[in-house]
């Protein structure tokens, strides 16, 4: 299962991206998209799950949750906007994720790419895929793609989109 994993569009999506994301099984957004129609042109390519964000209107919160925990292909997923990082999670997911623990944990919000583990949450793995949008602070906008084979994430690739600007 192929995925394609971005966050924080803020209403930007160009056809590099959308290249990208051919072939993918499933699109997934970490949040802030922006307005409807990105939501709309993501699921042209492949079915979309996504969460909203801070900046994204009733249109998008009446698509989607704030929180999303579902299982693809064997693996846990728990996706959310703003959601902290190992060892500095949110107050709004905290408990859930101490007390019950998904595989794989996908924020967005902070701009900032990261990918590392909890190791004291049996090696969960965290997935902040920074911004694919203009809009922002970060100076290079990224993606990530990635496989699930067997409940686990393969060929994690990070993919740099080019100057925010």
């Amino acid at each position: 299962m192929k995925i394609g994993l971005l966050s924080d569009t803020h209403d930007y999506l160009n056809d590099q991206i959308l290249r990208l994301l051919e072939g993918s099984d499933e699109i997934w957004h970490a949040g802030d998209f922006g307005t409807a129609q990105v939501s709309e042109r993501l699921s042209q390519v492949a079915p979309l799950r996504g969460v909203y964000g801070n900046i994204d209107g009733q249109d998008i919160r009446q698509l989607y949750p704030k929180v999303l925990r579902f299982e693809a292909n064997g693996l846990d997923v728990m996706m959310t906007h703003i959601g902290g990082y190992p060892g500095k999670y949110h107050p709004d997911v905290r408990e859930e994720i101490k007390s019950d623990p998904p595989k794989l944990y996908i924020t967005g919000h902070s701009h900032i790419l990261k990918v590392m583990t909890d190791k004291n949450l049996n090696n969960l793995l965290h997935i902040n895929p920074g911004a694919a949008g203009r809009h922002g602070f970060h100076k290079i906008r990224t993606m990530v793609r990635f496989a699930i084979a067997e409940g686990q994430v393969r060929d994690l690739q990070v993919v740099e989109l080019g100057k925010r600007a």
